[in-house]
């Protein structure tokens, strides 16, 4: 079947943000999310732990495009997934998250779960009549690049909120994985262990000092932490 002369010149242009990431222990994390409860509002989607939990499942090349570029750190570099929240999902997000020179940028298409499904077993000619130029350009990538689900990251997510800025703190703590097939039914993920911590920074055009000095750990700088390339290491 043809593919239609969909590109990328059909989507809205690029919004940016910062995002700057940081490798705390448990510890560490416990403190800071004391300091933030005290700062910030907490995510309107949180339970009553204050927590929710994200599943998402990244797509590669046989190659291992997406791995390799993010080891090696390629300043622009994309990434396809499928993400939903919670434990009992009523869709799926199909996004593409863009990074370049520091900055990330998110496409994202709603998909159905059995249009999930669909998409894991490979069975994909339904994308190619969409009229959402992302679901088109993943049936291009996954027939022309071979792009198709390698591994499934769990976790849970604390977050907040601060409105100047549009700033976004959030703590992801239980890193754990899961095969493709177990995707929709996380319950199969096995625990990766790594005893770290992820807290995320994303802010628009300024970062407020308020926020600045709020996620500081001593001595603790901002470090690149891929969730799918540590479970990679797994599977």
């Amino acid at each position: 079947m043809a593919i239609p002369a969909t590109t990328i010149s059909a989507y809205a242009p690029c919004t940016f943000r910062h995002e700057l990431k940081h490798q705390v222990n448990h510890a560490e994390a416990r403190v800071l999310s004391a300091r933030l409860a005290l700062l910030f509002g907490r995510d309107a989607h949180a339970g009553p732990d204050g927590t929710y939990r994200i599943t998402s499942l990244y797509f590669d090349t046989p190659y291992d495009e997406a791995l390799r570029q993010k080891i090696e750190g390629i300043d622009r570099r994309e990434k396809f997934r499928l993400r939903y929240y919670g434990g009992a999902p009523s869709f799926v997000k199909l996004e593409k998250k863009i990074k370049q020179g520091g900055l990330c940028s998110k496409r994202s298409a709603r998909l159905t779960l059995s249009e999930a499904r669909r998409i894991i077993e490979g069975d994909t000619a339904f994308l190619i009549e969409s009229d959402d130029p992302l679901k088109v350009e993943l049936y291009s990538k996954m027939r022309g690049k071979l792009l198709a689900p390698r591994i499934a990251t769990v976790y849970d997510r604390e977050a907040y909120t601060y409105a100047p800025g549009n700033c976004r703190i959030t703590i992801d703590r239980n890193l754990r994985r899961a095969t493709p097939e177990h995707f929709l039914d996380a319950a199969f993920s096995l625990p990766v262990n790594d005893g770290i911590v992820v807290v995320e920074v994303k802010y628009d055009a300024f970062l407020p000092d308020i926020v600045r000095m709020a996620v500081q750990i001593p001595n603790r700088r901002h470090a690149a932490y891929s969730k799918y390339a540590v479970c990679r290491k797994f599977g």
